[in-house]
């Protein structure tokens, strides 16, 4: 048993090392921006923090990773890393893409102090090629539309954050953000 869980946190930061390569910050940007659910955000935030690639794996007991840039106003302010252990039905292992908008600048000043974690009640709007869904502990919701001009924002903000994600590849029977802990370090001068 010990050796099937170290096998799958490694899996998890593998897959989460992967954000050198997998995709860069602008990239991941734009495919925000482009998507109806997540675009009309960066406009009305205080900012942002974006991860290229998030690894998660499990088996039982579970784990993501991911590194990603935070943006206050859309200036490069900091560095982020996510870290995640989940224990529970689970099976399976996933890349993803994450950005978390922060409403004002408490939520900003809450998230960058260091001990930001996700409780059980935030949702996360999975974001796909043509359909949003609402996925997390308190329900499940989906919407679709035919392209960004006719989208409609499914996201909404929730204790000053908004969470959206795109699914890279893999499967996994879990679609949860809760339990997520980031730590938050500024851009040296």
């Amino acid at each position: 048993m010990k050796r099937a869980i170290g096998f799958l946190f490694g899996a998890a930061l593998l897959l989460g090392s992967a954000a050198g390569w997998a995709g860069s910050y602008s990239d991941t940007e734009a495919l925000f921006r482009n998507a109806g659910e997540s675009g009309s955000f960066f406009q009305s935030s205080y900012g942002y923090a974006v991860f290229p690639t998030i690894g998660k794996g499990g088996l039982v007991v579970g784990g993501a990773h991911g590194s990603g840039h935070v943006y206050v106003h859309g200036k490069y302010v900091g560095n982020t890393s996510m870290n995640q252990v989940s224990i529970g039905f689970q099976a399976g292992g996933q890349a993803y893409s994450q950005i978390i908008f922060f409403e004002d600048k408490g939520a900003f000043d809450q998230f960058t102090n260091g001990n930001f974690e996700f409780g059980a009640d935030v949702n996360a709007v999975a974001i796909t090629a043509a359909a949003g869904g609402s996925v997390g502990t308190t329900g499940a919701s989906a919407e679709a539309s035919g392209g960004k001009k006719d989208a409609r924002t499914a996201g909404k903000y929730y204790k000053g954050v908004a969470v959206f994600t795109i699914v890279k590849g893999g499967a996994m029977y879990q679609a949860t953000v809760a339990g997520q802990k980031f730590s938050y370090k500024p851009r040296a001068s």
